[in-house]
């Protein structure tokens, strides 16, 4: 039987200079969630499917695509599609945790999706979460986080808001019954415009209730704000509390998001407008749906592929030294020890001075030590910097600071 020796579609590897990058922006943001207070927890890959399934987010795209498998006991199963709904089964089984609980994840999720540009059937996550806390500090906070998160990655990006409840509020004034029919059609805009959409929404409502819509979704939130539209003040309050830590939103009244599954404010990062690269809400019907329970939850999700793609970050060397002992093997392994207790990523050899530099420039080595009998006598070490070709001889003490 002939051996397919291929990747499956949808999923791919990552090796050195992406894996790199991948680890640093990786690092980058776990650093903000920890900044931030948010704990690290973790969660099984396989949940069982029934869990995944439910009458509040059945129609979300994401549930439809899980994989679903059986084991050997016949029991149904799926990959985990996400991380929030995992949370239902976190505090059903764990109900004295203190709330409010901040927790992030960062780890693989699967969606049995159609493949494309950007588009992978396993992908990394970035989630951070607050749970138990209603107030708009915890979703300021979480936006001022992907401000910050943004920055450090020089990355350009504007976060969009909107209000669940503000955007119901809106069709209802133009009296359109099929509310959710109509908000679906307008969260397609992106992916086929307005015409398209306006041509979608005449199945729910007349031409001058179209016109009606289309030009309050042009006013500003203030406009709302005086008019008492539901949910404006909600918007208002967090884009306020925001913008004390640095971190501008942008009123986006036709942002939608997950219609089952969204409860208050909605939020996306847009990279030039167009493409997503972070994304979030309030999801309060989620957390206790097995406590019966109401429990106010607010979350955003990274995915780092597409925020890796985007980095200006510095991907640092790995490893950053080599060590070329020119028979010299115990004075090595005392410097290497040396050198990885103050956290120098190093790796040793005793090959020939060609082979070693040809290695090294192969690899993206920056930095070779040579360390012969004459570095020994003088307690000094030559240090090559292999992009400029500088070589210095430095104590151990001056070592030690070039390389930090």
């Amino acid at each position: 039987m002939k051996i397919e020796i291929d990747t499956v579609k949808g999923f791919q590897d990552y090796l050195p200079p992406e894996s790199l990058k991948r680890n640093a922006v990786r690092n980058c943001i776990e650093d903000w969630y920890k900044r931030y207070g948010f704990i690290p927890i973790e969660t099984p890959f396989i949940e069982f499917d029934e869990s995944m399934r439910s009458e509040a987010m059945e129609e979300d795209e994401a549930v439809s695509d899980r994989f679903r498998l059986k084991d050997r006991g016949g029991r149904n199963l799926g990959l985990r599609y996400e991380f929030t709904f995992q949370l239902a089964r976190i505090f059903k089984q764990n109900p004295h945790i203190k709330l409010p609980f901040r927790r992030y994840q960062i780890g693989e999720v699967f969606r049995d999706e159609p493949i494309g540009p950007g588009r992978f059937r396993q992908f990394t996550q970035c989630d951070a979460d607050i749970v138990g806390d209603s107030s708009a500090d915890g979703e300021a906070e979480c936006l001022a986080l992907i401000h910050d998160i943004l920055k450090e990655l020089k990355i350009n990006a504007g976060i969009h808001i909107n209000n669940r409840k503000l955007l119901t509020a809106i069709i209802e004034s133009v009296q359109i019954a099929e509310k959710e029919k109509v908000m679906k059609e307008l969260d397609k805009m992106d992916k086929i415009g307005e015409d398209h959409v306006k041509s979608n929404i005449r199945k729910y409502a007349d031409t001058n209730q179209i016109l009606t819509l289309y030009k309050l979704l042009e006013k500003p939130l203030e406009f709302f704000i005086d008019n008492a539209f539901d949910g404006a003040k909600e918007i208002d309050a967090v884009r306020q509390k925001a913008r004390k830590y640095g971190a501008e939103v942008i009123f986006s009244p036709m942002l939608v998001r997950g219609l089952g599954y969204y409860t208050g404010n909605v939020f996306e990062v847009k990279h030039e407008g167009k493409n997503t690269i972070a994304a979030g809400g309030r999801y309060d019907k989620v957390v206790g749906k097995y406590t019966n329970n109401e429990i106010p939850a607010f979350g955003i999700s990274f995915g780092l592929e597409r925020i890796t793609e985007l980095a200006k970050i510095e991907t640092p060397a790995i490893p950053k030294v080599m060590i070329l002992s020119l028979d010299q093997d115990n004075e090595t392994i005392k410097l290497a020890r040396k050198l990885r207790k103050a956290a120098v990523s190093c790796i040793t050899t005793s090959d020939k001075v060609g082979k070693a530099l040809e290695y090294a420039n192969a690899s993206n080595i920056p930095n070779v030590i040579f360390l012969g009998k004459d570095e020994v006598e003088k307690k000094k070490f030559k240090l090559k910097d292999m992009k400029s070709g500088e070589e210095k001889l430095l104590t151990e003490k001056q070592l030690l600071t070039a390389l930090e």
